[in-house]
């Protein structure tokens, strides 16, 4: 059974790397929710946001979606300012970074040239179930936020990627002996955030765990530290980023599930198509591995890093 808490996490990637990339004392967010205090952006950071490609003004010019966004002069994101290790929101600058962060300054930058990508986006904080929405009443022009694709959502929007894989995990308060994975949860009360794929795969893995709905991922942890849920179902990656700033918190089991994540745009639109090309484009010049190593394996204390999935491959990720 693996176990994965914060001590584990900072012992594996060393206490001075760690440090260079997030600090775990609690604040508030312009979005009220609790976040990181401050988060030091490294030159590793910079260095992969500021490397990547721009797209030449004709490829630009191709795509009605990539004009639009150009014509702005910025690209309106949906995503999250509270993830450690995808998304966090720095209060002293305002300033986001992260996996999905990072993504999303490098696509703005493609798209609009410039030195400074953190200043290319505007983030919107979207949940679970204000993703589709904001979509398609065009309040953003793309969301980045750990996106699980499915065919059902793939009704209303397009994704383009995969651009990551991660699965669901479980979360549980430090001590507790009966848990030790998704097999173990039935009878047991488990946080799932409304509107996500976690309830659907717990319906498959665990189908007498007793889900209890909120909103968001921190509404989630909150309920679990106060014990009014013995557990909480989501997405591994956001797990690791949890277990970081709170010290009784434990991972328990492997994760059940392969959930590809994608970048959430307009149905009907030709983003899809522009934003896999830029996908391609990344991949193939380092910027993606420079990205992971900043981020994702910065708090991991890994250099390997792993292969992105095959964009398209997975059902819902289709090309129009």
């Amino acid at each position: 059974m693996a176990i994965l808490n914060r001590r584990t996490l900072i012992t594996a990637s060393g206490t001075l790397s760690l440090a260079a990339v997030l600090a775990a004392c609690a604040d508030t967010g312009a979005d009220g929710q609790a976040l990181s205090e401050a988060t030091t952006v490294g030159s590793d950071y910079d260095s992969a946001i500021t490397s990547g490609p721009v797209a030449p003004q004709e490829v630009v010019a191709a795509s009605a979606w990539a004009s639009a966004v150009k014509r702005a002069g910025v690209l309106r994101v949906g995503g999250v300012k509270t993830s450690q290790v995808f998304s966090l929101e720095d209060p002293a600058t305002g300033r986001v970074t992260g996996f999905d962060a990072a993504l999303s300054q490098v696509l703005a930058r493609y798209i609009l040239g410039g030195d400074d990508p953190h200043a290319l986006t505007e983030l919107t904080v979207v949940t679970s179930d204000t993703r589709e929405t904001l979509l398609e009443n065009g309040s953003v022009d793309a969301v980045f936020a750990t996106y699980t694709i499915t065919p059902e959502r793939a009704q209303k929007i397009a994704f383009a990627g995969p651009y990551y894989s991660s699965g669901q995990a479980v979360l549980v308060r430090a001590g507790n002996t009966e848990i030790t994975g998704v097999d173990t949860l039935a009878g047991h009360t488990v946080a799932v955030q409304s509107g996500s794929s976690s309830g659907p795969a717990l319906d498959v893995a665990a189908p007498e765990a007793r889900q209890v709905q909120f909103e968001a991922h921190t509404d989630c942890v909150a309920a679990l530290e106060a014990g009014q849920v013995e557990a909480y179902v989501v997405d591994h990656s956001l797990l690791l980023s949890t277990v970081l700033g709170h010290d009784g918190l434990v991972i328990v089991g492997e994760p059940f599930t392969q959930d590809p994540y994608g970048i959430g745009l307009p149905k009907g639109s030709d983003a899809q198509a522009f934003v896999n090309t830029f996908l391609e484009a990344i991949e193939a010049d380092g910027t993606w591995d420079a990205i992971w190593r900043a981020t994702i394996g910065a708090v991991l204390g890994q250099d390997q890093v792993p292969t992105p999935p095959v964009i398209g491959s997975v059902p819902g990720s289709e090309t129009a």
